[in-house]
C-alpha cells in the first residue's frame, strides 16, 4: 500500500510539474507575441499572400492630388455565395474641399454601387471579367452619383475571392 502511495505522489508531482511547465511556456509565448505586436508597425501584415498592386502616383502641377481609399475593404457576396474582398481607391484633389466633403458623404452609396455591380457575378464570371470594363462601369456609376466633381480613374487593390470553387 505504501508503495502505491509513493508512486501516486511521484506521478502527481510529475503531472503537476508538466502542467506548470506548459502553463509557463504559454505565458511566455503570449507575452512575446504581445511585445512583438506592440513594437512592429501596424501597416504591414505578418503574412501576405500574393502581390498587392500599388496605384501609380498621380502628378499634376500645383494640385494636391491624393488617393481616396475611404471605401476600405468591401466584402461582397457573389451570385454563387462566394465572397469577393475588394479595395477601391481613386485620385482626387484635396484642394477641392467641397468635392472632398461630397466624397465623404457618399461613402456608403459608393459601397452599394460597387456591391451591386459584383453581386450578380459568379466566381467563374469574375475570373473572366475584363477589369478595365468593370472599372469603367463602376466609375460611370460613381460619377453619375456626384454633383460637385468627377472621378477620373479607379484602382482595384486586394482583389480576393473566398470560398471559391
Amino acid at each position: 500500500m505504501k508503495n502505491t502511495d509513493i508512486r501516486g505522489k511521484k506521478l502527481s508531482k510529475i503531472i503537476y510539474i508538466t502542467l506548470l511547465s506548459i502553463t509557463g511556456a504559454l505565458i511566455v509565448l503570449l507575452i512575446t507575441g504581445t511585445i512583438i505586436g506592440l513594437v512592429r508597425s501596424g501597416d504591414e501584415p505578418v503574412i501576405r499572400l500574393g502581390n498587392t498592386v500599388q496605384p501609380p502616383p498621380v502628378q499634376t502641377q500645383g494640385d494636391d492630388i491624393r488617393i481616396y481609399s475611404g471605401l476600405e475593404r468591401l466584402r461582397i457576396t457573389l451570385a454563387d455565395s462566394s465572397v469577393l474582398i475588394l479595395s477601391v481607391s481613386f485620385p482626387y484633389s484635396a484642394n477641392d474641399i467641397a468635392f472632398t466633403e461630397e466624397l465623404a458623404v457618399k461613402i456608403n452609396e459608393f459601397k452599394i454601387l460597387a456591391g451591386e455591380y459584383f453581386q450578380s457575378l459568379s466566381v467563374q464570371a469574375l475570373i473572366n471579367l475584363d477589369e478595365d470594363a468593370a472599372k469603367q462601369e463602376i466609375l460611370r456609376r460613381f460619377n453619375s452619383n456626384l454633383r460637385l466633381g468627377r472621378i477620373n480613374a479607379l484602382y482595384f487593390n486586394d482583389l480576393m475571392i473566398i470560398g471559391a470553387l
